[in-house]
């Protein structure tokens, strides 16, 4: 009885380990970064975490986070004065304030 405890003891913890190591490396495999340069000049770097539906932006050394908005075609984001387009044909533009909208390509 004492063995068949001490059994069931270390495979719950085998298997608590086992599933802990696995948990990281599923969600990394979810989450993509991706660098821009535009036309203006402006370098920025959006992540998509899963199952998160807005853009984390570093933009200026801040952090900007961005929320899903409709879009006919592709994804538009938008938050704190900043809004980034992506289209299903992977045109990528960026508008930041009162700046005008500025192309972008993936670097």
């Amino acid at each position: 009885m004492y063995k068949r405890r001490i059994a069931s003891l270390f495979a719950g913890f085998g298997a608590a380990l086992f599933f802990g190591t696995i948990a990281p490396s599923v969600a990394w495999a979810q989450t993509s970064f991706r660098n821009y340069q535009c036309a203006d000049g402006t370098q920025f770097i959006v992540g998509f975490f899963r199952p998160d539906s807005r853009a984390h932006l570093q933009l200026d050394g801040k952090a900007v986070t961005l929320t899903k908005r409709l879009a006919l075609s592709g994804s538009r984001y938008s938050g704190g004065g900043v809004t980034l387009k992506i289209t299903k044909a992977g045109v990528t533009t960026l508008k930041q304030g009162k700046h005008p909208v500025t192309g972008c390509e993936q670097t």
